[in-house]
């Protein structure tokens, strides 16, 4: 198995340049914020570990909440972000990107403050590399490679059935499912198809996740005895924040509304990207941290097989504080429009989104931490508009497929690989198809 990584390259820009960089950004793009995957800067697509990426001017429209505490804004510097999520070690295919895209990587860097044109960029992205405080694959293990040759298999099976091919009277599924296996095998023969064994999982990595399935448990345990004792103190510090708390939801406004659309909906899937200030004091920021400590162990030992508690519909997601922890910074792909998006976390883990969320400045109320908050669902949504910024360039590798059709694909592969099944097995395997 070829687990999954993360990387995140952030930089401030030099001043003035945030026009010219957005218009050489969208140079990238085929449609608007969606990179050509053969562009001449980044060719996206030639990198074959390569998941998602994505290039974001980041700004903070929202630093003037803050003032709601009687605190004036930090000030945040409009920075570059380049993120990806890749297969194998993130530090191997920012190698790869910098040995093989260098100049085009040269070109857009050299918009910011302290970039030099001569000097080494690999060693220049790892200074600026920001780590994930949790990040979540949809499945790990499942690779580019994996993606694309399961999909092109599905694509083989339904063109052989739909020529007659493994079709009789009479014949029990089984026996399709043999014919199919034998066609297969014989397309693999011949070089049409291929499907690439797994590579065994490095042993490092095994040794670092058992660790870590092993140790936050026991952390917590430990941590036990002193958060029961610390409760009634946590719990009025909670109440007394969530009843005090400023609240205030406005329109994020038409134009901005109308930016952020016209990113959306060019792929069955879309890209989504937030950033904003947390509300001040170590309360609040010890909580998201202590959260976000524990979605991240959930997300790397239980919702690792197609499901993040209830919803299906994300790829790749991660949580990153930004200036010294005083603002976090969302990224994920899904699956469908923005609004089925934020439907499915209103409808099925609210709790989960207020746990994190409500830690923001001007999110809706919460009760206990995880009643109401993204239960008020205009207010919710009007938070995550305001916050929302535009993608200027984005990639995925296996454009036209969901989370749940990269599924189908894998369970049509583990079935055709399979020596044999029963009549029953094999009717519900060609459902599939």
């Amino acid at each position: 198995m070829t687990p999954q990584s993360t990387f995140m390259v952030v930089a401030p820009l030099a001043d003035g340049q945030e026009e010219n960089l957005r218009s050489l950004l969208a140079s990238m793009n085929a449609l608007p914020g969606m990179a050509d995957p053969d562009n001449r800067l980044v060719p996206f697509g030639q990198f074959e570990r390569l998941q998602f990426a994505r290039f974001v001017v980041l700004d903070a429209p929202t630093e003037e909440d803050i003032v709601v505490y009687d605190i004036p804004p930090s000030g945040w510097p409009t920075s570059l972000v380049f993120l990806g999520d890749c297969d194998g070690p993130a530090d191997a295919v920012l190698a790869e990107l910098a040995e093989r895209a260098g100049p085009g990587l040269r070109q857009i860097f050299a918009f910011c403050r302290d970039f030099s044109a001569d000097g080494y960029l690999l060693e220049w992205m790892r200074r600026h590399e920001q780590r994930p405080a949790a990040s979540y694959v949809n499945w790990i293990g499942r690779t580019v490679a994996q993606a694309r040759e399961e999909q092109a298999l599905r694509a083989a099976l339904l063109d052989h059935l739909q020529n007659g091919g493994a079709v009789g009277n009479g014949q029990p599924p089984s026996a399709v499912h043999q014919r199919l296996a034998r066609f297969v095998e014989s397309e693999r023969q011949s070089g049409r198809l291929r499907l690439t064994p797994p590579e065994p999982t490095p042993f490092d990595w095994r040794v670092r996740n058992a660790l870590h399935a092993a140790g936050v448990p026991l952390a917590l345990l430990a941590l036990a005895p002193f958060l029961l004792l610390a409760s009634p103190v946590l719990v009025y510090q909670l109440r007394s924040r969530e009843k005090s708390d400023p609240e205030f939801a406005p329109h994020p406004g038409a134009e901005h509304l109308s930016r952020t659309a016209e990113l959306e909906d060019h792929d069955v899937t879309n890209q989504f990207t937030i950033f904003g200030d947390l509300k001040p004091g170590r309360f609040r920021l010890w909580t998201t941290m202590f959260f976000l400590w524990l979605l991240d162990y959930s997300a790397r030992h239980v919702y690792r097989r197609g499901y993040l508690t209830r919803v299906r519909t994300i790829h790749f997601a991660r949580w990153v504080f930004l200036d010294n922890k005083k603002r976090l910074f969302f990224a994920s792909n899904y699956d469908g429009s923005l609004e089925s998006y934020m439907d499915d976390f209103i409808n099925k883990v609210s709790w989960g989104i207020n746990l994190v969320f409500s830690n923001g400045i001007g999110y809706p109320s919460t009760d206990w931490l995880i009643k109401r908050g993204a239960r008020n669902e205009q207010a919710y949504k009007r938070v995550l508009h305001r916050h929302q910024l535009p993608t200027d360039v984005w990639y995925k590798a296996y454009p036209g497929l969901t989370a749940v059709d990269l599924e189908r694909n894998s369970r049509i592969r583990e079935g055709i690989e399979r020596p044999a099944m029963t009549d029953t097995e094999a009717r519900e395997w060609l459902r599939l198809l």
